[in-house]
């Protein structure tokens, strides 16, 4: 239990890390040094002085005490005060009296402590009055005398200074620490944005700065990321010229199909045409994804809006609900052919599946979310995370009018969502009872 709540009190950062490894040794040795310091001085030096000023007033006490009268003791007293520079008072007074010393003064209790045990007799002694003298009163068979004398005869004098000085030297080293710290992380930090960015589809510029092991890491990176594209590049050429030799005997059957008397097995091959066509475009557009095109600013209502009017068009009314920020112009980054496609996607296999379709779009600060909803047979739980594979195709019952399809709707809106930095999940609609396709797209 208290491990994992230190852990929860650590920072998260590099810096913050770094900054605790070097900042919490400092704060313990200083600790050590300044409490063997108080030790040192604060107890025994004090304990020493007070012990000899206390000397000194026994002493007066004793010139009091063999005087003949108080009178006499006022003449004998005179000249060895002056002397000693101790200032005697015979008519003190002890109403309500006690020790005293400021909380913050921290050879207080030994000056008194001192004091009380080398002087018999004591009434009081008073460090907060004057912070600059010791009040102090004690009986005598003249009655009750009080002295006051400097508080630097009774201990020594700015002792805090050691002290200021070990933080004040902390502080600045502690300073220049996080300025060299932060030079040497802030490498890291943006090798990190650029991995990130990378992830989500973006080739941020990146120079590879630091030490010697960081900056390994960012040729490191940069050598892999010219990999991948050039792998994405190669892979979207070789189907780009599959897709364009495909097609051409795929045109050359359309038009043969067009010249033949029309019949129900004409219907039937021009369907199987069309859907071969079809799936030609969904591979080479999995292939292809979004990485060429540019992130831009959106208007999140005006592309859901063009969606919802366009398969409107087709014959495919959409329930379009708006949650969260009403703003008309409410706005978020993303490539926009890329969302666009991934929406269809997911809005035909409701289409397929369904006779009720639903998008509901919930605006928040830092993501949009696309919920797209249908009443059809939905996918089990267990199949789910198999659906958003490439060339998964499920229980063929689930799609009866309209063949097996490719396999990639799916894919490619998780993908896509994931090129982003967000996510595809599917899950049961509560209020039309089948497929619920939830898409997360960062602001």
């Amino acid at each position: 239990m208290i491990v994992k709540w230190m852990k929860s009190k650590t920072p998260r950062s590099l810096l913050g890390r770094a900054m605790m490894i070097l900042v919490v040794p400092v704060v313990i040795i200083q600790i050590v040094v300044a409490y063997a310091f108080a030790e040192r001085l604060y107890r025994d030096v004090s304990d020493q002085m007070s012990r000899n000023v206390a000397l000194e007033i026994s002493y007066l006490a004793s010139v009091i005490d063999d005087s003949s009268s108080k009178q006499a003791a006022i003449t004998d007293i005179q000249k060895p005060s002056n002397a000693l520079n101790i200032f005697v008072n015979f008519n003190p007074d002890l109403k309500g009296q006690q020790d005293r010393w400021i909380w913050y003064d921290l050879s207080g209790g030994f000056v008194i402590n001192a004091l009380r045990q080398s002087i018999a007799d004591v009434a009081y002694v008073d460090l907060a009055q004057n912070r600059k003298l010791v009040d102090l009163a004690l009986s005598t068979n003249k009655g009750a005398v009080g002295f006051q004398f400097a508080r630097s005869r009774a201990s020594a004098s700015n002792p805090h200074q050691l002290l200021v000085l070990m933080v004040l030297t902390a502080f600045v080293f502690t300073t220049i620490a996080v300025l060299f710290l932060n030079n040497q992380i802030k490498p890291i930090r943006r090798l990190a944005e650029a991995a990130e960015a990378f992830g989500r589809g973006w080739s941020i510029p990146f120079h590879p700065r630091g030490a010697r092991e960081v900056r390994s890491a960012g040729h490191a990176f940069l050598a892999m990321r010219t990999r991948i594209i050039n792998q994405i590049e190669q892979r979207t050429m070789m189907l780009s010229g599959v897709s364009h030799d495909l097609r051409t005997p795929l045109t050359r059957m359309k038009l043969s199909l067009g010249l033949l008397e029309p019949s129900e097995e004409v219907d039937y091959l021009g369907r199987d045409v069309d859907e071969m066509e079809n799936m030609l475009t969904e591979f080479l557009e999995f292939a292809r994804g979004d990485s060429e095109e540019k992130t831009q600013t959106v208007g999140i209502k005006a592309l859901t809006k063009r969606l919802v009017r366009n398969f409107k068009r087709a014959n495919m009314p959409i329930e379009l609900h708006f949650v969260g920020d009403t703003e008309q112009d409410a706005t978020f980054k993303c490539r926009e052919t890329a969302v666009q496609r991934a929406l269809e996607n997911l809005l035909r296999n409701a289409g397929r599946y369904g006779d009720v379709q639903r998008l509901s779009v919930t605006i928040e600060a830092d993501q949009v979310v696309f919920c797209v909803e249908d009443d059809g047979p939905g996918i089990p739980k267990d199949q789910r995370d198999v659906a958003l594979e490439p060339f998964s195709r499920l229980d063929t019952s689930r799609n009866q009018n309209d063949g097996s399809g490719s396999g990639l709707g799916l894919a490619i809106a998780a993908d896509i969502a994931r090129s982003h930095g967000g996510e595809l999940t599917l899950l049961h609609s509560d209020d039309l009872g089948g497929l619920k396709a939830t898409l997360t797209i960062p602001r």
